[in-house]
């Protein structure tokens, strides 16, 4: 994109800690064998205290400070021992509180913890134990890791606290319960008839998890009893954490979740709008690549015929909020055309560097074109003819074009399952130049994408949605006006353009006529490549994808959009 200071990348969730399988077991406690012996050492005496002139000890941890920390407090957990556990922590208060509920709430007994072999400061370690509720019993085994970290005041290890630690699903505020489900179990179709599954669709498992909080009361089915994640603000969460959560709206974004079921619920039946082939195809092309995400609509009627992410812990498709990098210069492009700044065929700059609010701007390579059109400047994806145009447009321009025309950033989307519906913030200076070109603080996910590729072919906003609104009476979200006539006109001649000549060509030969696409790249701090997207249309059908990491937007995103677009055809 130009050597520009890069936008940050967001996430609406906060991140968990990694899960690491090295498989080397060290049973903690039991079958004959002390933690002492099996470590090969004694635990390490603290390394002093801040009182009575002694030194603080500080620095970096020894395996002997890892391992012997992470031994007491597995050994305490084992055992039961829930203040000695919590005081081997960094927040006693809060792993007092989930260790309690481990047991008394979750009724998970019989723990046995076996450790791995350790990896710098972390301790990767298994579960086993058995979930007893009532009359039903059912073994629970699973992988989860600690950290462990120095205190500052008096130098002393103690493992790092989080939720994750006790069960890699749960998140901070989060607790485990056993008992008859919040929510009865859905049966989810796709649009055929057929069910949906993680089987089939692997990447589809926070969608179903999604639609069973959504629909599992409403579709008629009988809740079971079940092991389960309880998220904070959610039904069954307690009142301390339904307030927090009011106000970040988490329980929305992310629902409850089950990890072990004991008895079978009568599950009740949703259908979708997911295409049984253009699934499998979105499921194949993602998992070739990695961080790779892909949504695919219908733009006359918004219905969602695709979704697929090859990282399965979170959608990005729905969720993620990522700079889009050049996408947004067809919202962008809207814009200009509506303003009179810009016209297809129009002589428009494209210099090798445009300045704006004490920010120096340059296109991929510097390059420039000189006498050009603003159709060629698209077609290239030229910096530098959105940059130059900033000092024409008012702060809130282009938040409004994005609200108003394309239906993002007002969060109230109500597709069927949780969603980040874009964000534009207004912006002043050179983040609002930044933004014109889908960096600053413009945020989006192949989903939004998707949905602003749909508007420009059709030239009104349709809401994507997963469930249709008449089972179970939901609004859908509207644009306040449509594209004229003219700026539509010019808008699909843009993309048509590029999916011909420019920088789209090369990904989307062979799918013409009907058809149009953006590029993009999108930097992001700290990496070294930037995020590849791509988002086109062909016929009645469009889609959009990201690779992290991947660089250009049509040697990665690209192959996966055009490959859906060919086998929707």
């Amino acid at each position: 994109m130009g050597n520009r200071r890069r936008a940050p990348e967001r996430s609406r969730t906060k991140t968990k800690p990694a899960v690491i399988g090295g498989m080397i077991a060290v049973v903690v406690g039991g079958a004959g064998f002390g933690v002492y012996a099996l470590y090969g050492g004694g635990a390490v005496a603290d390394a002093g205290s801040a009182s009575g002139g002694k030194a603080v000890k500080s620095g970096p941890l020894s395996a002997a400070e890892v391992r012997s920390t992470a031994t007491a407090f597995l050994k305490a957990w084992q055992s039961g021992d829930v203040e000695k556990a919590a005081a081997a922590t960094n927040d006693s208060t809060a792993a007092r509180t989930l260790l309690t509920g481990y047991g008394k709430e979750a009724y998970i007994e019989d723990v046995t913890l076996t450790a791995k072999k350790r990896s710098g400061d972390a301790v990767p370690f298994s579960v086993k134990g058995t979930v007893t509720y009532k009359t039903l019993t059912k073994p629970l085994a699973y992988e989860s890791e600690l950290s462990v970290v120095r205190r500052v005041k008096d130098g002393k290890p103690l493992v790092d606290w989080h939720a994750a630690v006790v069960h890699p699903e749960l998140e901070d505020g989060d607790k485990l319960v056993t008992g008859e489900a919040g929510t009865p179990p859905v049966k989810a179709l796709d649009r055929d008839g057929g069910e949906l599954t993680t089987a089939k669709y692997p990447s589809l498992g926070t969608v179903l998890d999604g639609l069973r909080e959504k629909y599992g009361k409403k579709a008629g089915g009988k809740a079971g009893v079940e092991l389960r994640v309880v998220r904070a603000g959610s039904e069954g969460a307690d009142d301390k954490s339904k307030k927090d959560t009011k106000k970040t709206g988490s329980s929305d974004k992310n629902p409850d979740k089950t990890l072990l079921e004991l008895s079978e619920g009568t599950p009740g039946t949703v259908r979708t709008t997911l295409s049984p082939a253009l699934q499998a195809t979105a499921e194949q092309q993602v998992a070739a690549k990695s961080k790779a995400s892909a949504v695919m609509i219908k733009p006359s009627t918004g219905e969602i015929l695709a979704v697929a992410n090859s990282g399965h812990g979170f959608n990005t498709a729905f969720q993620g909020s990522l700079a889009p990098g050049s996408t947004m210069k067809i919202v962008t492009a809207s814009l200009l055309i509506d303003k009179g700044l810009a016209s297809v065929n129009k002589v428009h700059p494209c210099p090798k560097y445009s300045t704006y609010g004490g920010w120096k701007f340059q296109n991929d390579d510097k390059f420039q074109i000189k006498g050009g059109t603003f159709k060629a400047s698209f077609a290239r994806s030229c910096n530098t003819a959105f940059i130059s145009q900033a000092k024409e447009l008012s702060d809130d321009d282009l938040t409004k074009q994005a609200q108003q025309v394309f239906g993002l950033g007002m969060d109230n989307w109500a597709i069927g399952v949780p969603t980040f519906d874009g964000s534009v913030p207004v912006q002043s200076q050179a983040q609002m130049a930044a933004s014109l070109i889908g960096q600053g603080g413009v945020r989006m996910n192949p989903l939004n994408m998707a949905s602003v590729v749909a508007t420009a072919k059709t030239g009104t906003f349709h809401q994507p949605y997963l469930v249709a609104p008449t089972v179970d009476d939901r609004t859908l979200a509207k644009a306040t006006r449509s594209l004229s006539a003219s700026t539509q006109s010019q808008l699909k001649e843009l993309l048509q353009y590029t999916a011909a000549a420019g920088t789209a060509a090369e990904a989307m030969a062979g799918l013409g006529p009907d058809f149009g696409a953006k590029t993009g790249s999108a930097e992001v701090d700290n990496q070294k490549k930037p995020n590849g997207w791509f988002t086109a249309w062909k016929g009645d059908l469009a889609a959009a994808g990201v690779v992290q990491q991947g660089g250009h937007g049509g040697e990665t995103a690209g192959p996966i959009v055009a490959a859906l677009l060919k086998a929707g055809s």
